[in-house]
């Protein structure tokens, strides 16, 4: 049976629909992916799920418990690793997680403890008793964590995680997430970073616009957009390529596309094919300036069920497969949650 249950969620605000008729589920240990652009619907669903947004409709189990019972049990369940840092900038690191662990409900030396284990997963146990200002955006980033699993919830929710941080901050963090699932920790991440989506999840689904398109895993995605690997030719000119897509078309089981001096070919195991098309361009007389080979992955399965790339969103962040995956720094929904921003809070109905 799947720890989360997601059934036919909804939420409009006025005329939007910011979630439309979204289900999937989550099983016990596993690390599921909402993988989309700022504004798809990935925060308000996660506000939903964490009862902090009323739905419009529809309704999400938690270990067999309705978000829109809001019980105390249910917001044990969970810790909520907000967007936006949720931390009192005046306060050290370990007073901030005080702060927080007593909102849990918990106290004395068990509190003590666990603030203690948490700075040192985290990383941060030699800055305990440094104000947050004076943290760098990574171990702000790092701390946001900490506060959502100090009360040691089944389930973590967390929303766009590395947004707005350095390469070797985002590193830290993932690696962090990498340690948490191999401890057996659910969670439920959003990111619009393909190669976050594929490094950490289990599964991932694919949303835009409010509407859950696909869900699988990396491969079972891939699969299902045809899993053809893709070859980029760059020629010397608009009529080289005109040439050789006339050229290449008449080879039979090749998906040819022209944008001018770029000729893209689509086909499974293309790369096996790559003499026969450099011995087409020569035979057409087309001078080959550079090629590139990309095998299946998110960024295909994104392009085929939006029809759009997932970029254009900010500053750079080479994904590894030789496209630009952008960052963006926004949320889908400003949710202002307030006090509640990181979980369970026990009595907190």
């Amino acid at each position: 049976m799947a720890f989360v249950e997601v059934l036919d969620l909804r939420k409009r605000y006025g005329s939007l629909m910011a979630v439309d008729s979204v289900s999937f589920e989550i099983h016990e240990g596993e690390v599921f992916s909402l993988l989309g652009p700022n504004g798809a619907g990935k925060s308000t669903t996660i506000g939903m799920l964490s009862a902090l947004i009323e739905p419009t409709g529809g309704d999400a189990r938690i270990g067999g418990l309705s978000v829109r019972g809001r019980s105390a049990a249910l917001r044990r369940s969970f810790g909520v690793v907000p967007q936006e840092i949720a931390l009192y900038e005046e306060l050290s690191a370990k007073d901030n997680l005080l702060f927080w662990g007593r909102l849990y409900g918990l106290r004395g030396s068990d509190l003590r403890g666990r603030i203690d284990s948490i700075l040192e997963k985290v990383g941060l146990a030699d800055r305990a008793g440094s104000a947050v200002k004076t943290l760098s955006g990574g171990m702000k980033r790092r701390l946001n964590i900490a506060a959502g699993l100090l009360h040691g919830p089944r389930l973590v929710f967390m929303d766009e995680p590395t947004v707005g941080i350095d390469p070797q901050s985002r590193r830290s963090v993932l690696d962090l997430i990498l340690q948490l699932k191999g401890e057996g920790t659910t969670i439920l991440y959003t990111t619009h970073y393909m190669t976050e989506a594929e490094e950490l999840s289990d599964r991932v689904g694919i949303i835009d616009h409010g509407k859950l398109l696909a869900v699988g895993t990396c491969r079972e995605l891939a699969a299902s957009v045809g899993g053809d690997e893709q070859l980029r030719v760059a020629l010397s000119g608009k009529e080289e390529g005109e040439r050789l897509t006339r050229s290449l078309r008449t080879m039979p089981g090749l998906s040819v596309k022209s944008d001018g001096a770029q000729v893209t070919v689509h086909a499974p195991r293309v790369r096996l094919l790559l003499p026969r098309i450099v011995e087409a361009a020569a035979a057409v007389r087309a001078t080959l300036r550079d090629i590139e080979i990309r095998e299946p992955n998110l960024e295909t399965v994104f392009l085929a069920y939006t029809g759009r790339e997932l970029a254009g969103q900010g500053a750079d962040v080479h994904d590894g497969f030789g496209a630009d995956v952008h960052d963006g720094f926004g949320a889908d929904v400003h949710d202002g949650f307030g006090a509640d921003v990181h979980g369970g809070f026990g009595g907190a109905e």
